[in-house]
């Protein structure tokens, strides 16, 4: 269902064909995914995007490249909650995330956001609060290589259903 500009009170519902939830191993495009996201709800007047770009220094070590793993099936059932916790704070918000694995250089993408929404403020807490949520408890993980070892990083560990978590990442996206 394409909504106007003018029919924002319109319910939201779900793009058969979009896929705005995508564990894959090929490179992302935030563009596709803003496309995504915004042929799914329709043109609305704002767009924010958050993208993950593989850095080549973290906590003072020279990086090489990352690895990411994941368990794909769970983790696309967690970006569905988290689009859903989106669609309960921001209601006329739509998200998209996509999240890349395998072994990725520096300068490669690793996760793309991207919401719409008639107003800028509701798209920019949105994307933050996403990223924020993924961190906390999508189930992917990330082994960084660097000049004389490799260690995992920043595993999720909040329960989902963690409301003091969720409250955090909804304080930190609204600041």
């Amino acid at each position: 269902m394409m909504m106007s500009k003018s029919d924002e009170s319109a319910p939201y519902t779900e793009p058969v064909d979009a896929p705005l939830v995508l564990i894959t191993r090929e490179p992302l495009s935030l563009d596709e995914l803003i496309s995504q996201v915004s042929a799914s709800i329709g043109n609305y007047g704002a767009v924010a995007s958050f993208s993950g770009i593989v850095r080549n220094v973290n906590l003072g070590r020279t990086v090489l490249f990352l690895e990411y793993e994941a368990y794909e099936s769970l983790a696309e059932q967690i970006f569905q909650r988290i689009r859903n916790e989106v669609h309960t704070a921001w209601p006329k918000v739509e998200i998209g995330i996509h999240h890349r694995i395998g072994r990725l250089e520096l300068g490669e993408t690793s996760v793309v956001i991207a919401a719409t929404s008639p107003h800028r403020a509701d798209a920019f807490a949105a994307c933050r609060y996403t990223i924020e949520r993924v961190k906390q408890i999508a189930p992917i993980w990330k082994r960084e290589h660097f000049e004389g070892g490799h260690i995992w990083l920043e595993n999720a560990t909040a329960d989902p259903d963690d409301e003091e978590a969720r409250s955090s990442a909804y304080r930190i996206a609204c600041r």
